[in-house]
């Protein structure tokens, strides 16, 4: 594990921060974000330990030395990232998301198409395997992006169960967990209860809040126990087939692309609540269309000029933190440069 002083984490927290924004996004994963900002496979390693074994490490090494085994400077750093983002960013994004979609997926589609780019570079041998992993990683995220979602459950045993499913998705680059909650019908109870927990607090509506406070914790029991146990997975596939792992996240980030592009014609609509104050339309089947033939079935603007602009923001954006990331500064260093 990378030694690190005070600056270190803080660099951590910020990624962590970046992880959190995405993972709030239907389409966009943190998992990316870890992988183009080099602590992909850190936080897999780190993660993984995190099993019965400690309690015997805690006897043999004490605290400190279990902690050290475990990572946990960089864990905190990094999760208290994306608790801050996902706290201070889910309603700014939920608002951008209902006012200004064009601009945001845009953004976002520019951020995950140059992102193809880098994380494919990391295949040290492309050959049949890899060119096969490639595909059928692209054609399963397609799948995902086209299923409908689902209107969902607010009990406890489905929330945890939520949890645990979207977890594996977060800290897959190119699989949102977001969007696989959208699927399953609990991305909007999840959202609002961040939301409701924190209104309730600052207004001091303390038994709303507790009841919000319920449902993020068993939600968040769910994520625990499902990326303890899918790190692991992933982290004997990055040992024992690292091209191959690599090209099927590679496809998924091309099946992805799918789902984050701009202009959509909605197909099926599910209506919840309807007719009370708070009823909200919900798309559930879509179909990308032009930016061209979107004005014309909308009767509003593309803003075409936006949305290139920001795509390459977002790519830009991409290509610089992949020109420091980890993996390449070293490589300078060892060239001498």
């Amino acid at each position: 594990m990378a030694k690190r002083g005070t600056a270190g984490y803080l660099l951590i927290t910020l990624k962590g921060m970046a992880m959190g924004a995405a993972d709030v996004v239907p389409g966009v994963s943190g998992g990316t974000i870890a992988f183009i900002t080099g602590i992909y496979e850190e936080l897999l390693t780190s993660i993984s330990r995190l099993d019965a074994s400690l309690l015997k490490k805690v006897k043999t090494e004490g605290v400190r030395g279990t902690w050290k085994h475990l990572n946990g400077n960089f864990l905190v750093a990094l999760f208290l990232g994306i608790l801050i983002s996902i706290a201070s960013l889910a309603k700014l994004l939920t608002f951008l998301l209902e006012e200004y979609p064009i601009h945001l997926w845009s953004f976002f589609f520019g951020l995950i198409f140059a992102s193809i780019f880098l994380v494919g570079r990391k295949v040290k041998k492309w050959s049949i395997a890899p060119i096969i992993g490639l595909v059928a990683g692209t054609v399963v995220a397609y799948l995902i992006t086209i299923a409908s979602p689902s209107a969902g459950s607010q009990s406890t045993a489905y929330i945890f169960m939520c949890g645990m499913i979207a977890i594996t998705a977060m800290i897959l680059p190119g699989i949102s967990g977001s969007f696989i909650l959208l699927l399953l019908g609990a991305y909007q109870t999840i959202l609002n209860s961040v939301s409701d927990l924190l209104s309730a607090i600052k207004n001091g509506a303390w038994d709303i809040a507790g009841e919000n406070g319920i449902r993020i914790g068993v939600f968040g029991a769910g994520c625990l126990i499902g990326i303890i146990a899918f790190s692991k997975v992933l982290k004997w596939m990055f040992s024992k087939a690292h091209d191959l792992t690599i090209a099927v996240l590679t496809g998924f980030l091309i099946g992805s692309l799918n789902k984050v592009w701009p202009w959509k014609e909605d197909v099926e609509v599910y209506v919840k609540h309807p007719g009370e104050p708070d009823e909200e339309v919900i798309p559930l089947v879509q179909n990308n269309v032009t930016p061209g033939d979107f004005a014309h079935i909308n009767e509003v603007d593309s803003h075409l000029t936006w949305a290139i602009g920001l795509c390459l923001v977002g790519m830009i954006l991409i290509a610089v933190l992949g020109y420091f990331s980890p993996e390449n500064r070293g490589k300078e260093v060892s060239e001498g440069k």
